[in-house]
């Protein structure tokens, strides 16, 4: 199954209407996302893996953000925090860098979804590959990723 079609069939059954964005354009870095889309920088819905004392776990983030290592180690309650390297990330979540979605994982992870999104009505999440989007709110956002909100910036 492709992995459009794989993320799709994993949105489906929320029910909530959701439908990815195939673009031509490349949309691997926030910048080039939010060009191809025609939007801000800051409603590109990053995904970042980070290693928390080496276990792996999400985080939803602003395009125009960084995320405070040292805010999310407190939050963890962890003593070091990393991001993980492109070959980690693509075991991990079964999609590579630039195209990272927050859902449809292999496998069960911890995702905090980074309280600056709710600047915005809609955000733009990868949905699997380098050239794809997927538009939601952020009701959806929480609902379809399990995510916590968090103050991480």
């Amino acid at each position: 199954m492709h992995v459009i079609e794989k993320v799709q069939s994993y949105l489906d059954q929320y029910d909530l209407g959701l439908k990815i964005i195939e673009l031509k354009e490349n949309t691997s870095t926030c910048e080039l996302a939010a060009a191809a889309l025609g939007v801000e920088v800051g409603q590109i819905a990053k995904t970042l893996v980070f290693l928390a004392d080496g276990q792996p776990m999400l985080v939803v983030a602003s395009g125009d953000r960084k995320i405070s290592s040292g805010k999310l180690k407190r939050l963890l309650a962890v003593a070091k925090v990393r991001l993980a390297d492109p070959a980690t990330v693509l075991e991990v979540t079964g999609y590579p860098v630039g195209g990272v979605c927050p859902l449809a994982l292999p496998r069960s992870l911890p995702i905090l979804l980074e309280n600056t999104l709710q600047r915005f009505e809609v955000v733009y999440a990868a949905a699997g590959t380098p050239n794809s989007a997927l538009p939601v709110t952020m009701q959806q956002l929480e609902i379809i990723t399990g995510g916590q909100w968090a103050d991480l910036t």
